[in-house]
């Protein structure tokens, strides 16, 4: 039976990685799919992970319609078993209903792979109509690690540098790593454990007032 599968965890915790071993493991199986992805830290039309893989994709706007465009592959006689779809907090609720559609009535499978919450703690659109009709929703289990060394839940926006909890959801950055340069860019995004998030404490911040070399903070050996 075909299956609506959604896995997710915050930034840096491996879903475009996954996203494209799944799709290496079902090709070398002889099916055929097709990979879909929207905003793309590295451009338009391409799946990439942090680890330097990437694979094209097809772009999904805001008005791409799934259902149209796999029925037009079938009936160009395309063989379609299953989608891989990236950034998936980025669909509209339509869009993800158009995929458990394909899902019910074309018996194709659908991973879909992305973040919970934005900048805000708040979640996607996207991501909470996924979570309403997905078969299942996987938690990725490798964590990704907030600077004090706690579980990171939360994704947070800097501004210059600055932590900001307002503004437009969708703007594509990358994750800042704790030995980023000293002139941070313009927008960035940090993984943080929901206290720091709460304290608006970013790594920089914390370099800067001296948290960051207190072993305290720090749990490994």
């Amino acid at each position: 039976m075909a299956a609506l599968t959604f896995w997710t965890g915050t930034m840096d915790a491996g879903k475009s990685t996954l996203a494209l071993q799944t799709n290496h493991n079902h090709a070398a199986r002889g099916r055929a799919g097709i990979i879909f992805v929207s905003n793309d830290r590295t451009g338009s039309a391409v799946l990439t992970s942090r680890l330097g893989l990437s694979h094209p994709a097809v772009e999904v706007g805001p008005d791409f319609d799934f259902w149209a465009f796999i029925v037009g592959r079938l009936t160009q006689g395309s063989k379609v078993d299953y989608l891989v779809c990236d950034e998936a907090q980025f669909y509209s609720p339509l869009q993800v209903e158009q995929l458990a559609k394909i899902v019910d009535e074309l018996r194709i499978d659908v991973f879909c792979f992305g973040i919970l919450t934005d900048f805000r703690t708040r979640l996607f659109p996207g991501a909470a109509r996924l979570v309403e009709l997905a078969d299942r929703t996987e938690v990725l289990q490798v964590e990704a690690l907030c600077w004090c060394g706690k579980r990171a839940t939360h994704n947070a926006r800097t501004e210059n540098g600055v932590m900001v909890t307002e503004g437009e959801v969708v703007v594509v950055g990358d994750v800042e790593e704790l030995d980023a340069a000293d002139e941070p860019p313009e927008v960035a995004y940090e993984v943080l454990c929901r206290q720091h998030h709460r304290l608006a404490l970013t790594a920089a911040r914390a370099r800067a007032t001296g948290r960051l070399a207190d072993t305290e903070l720090l749990p490994f050996d």
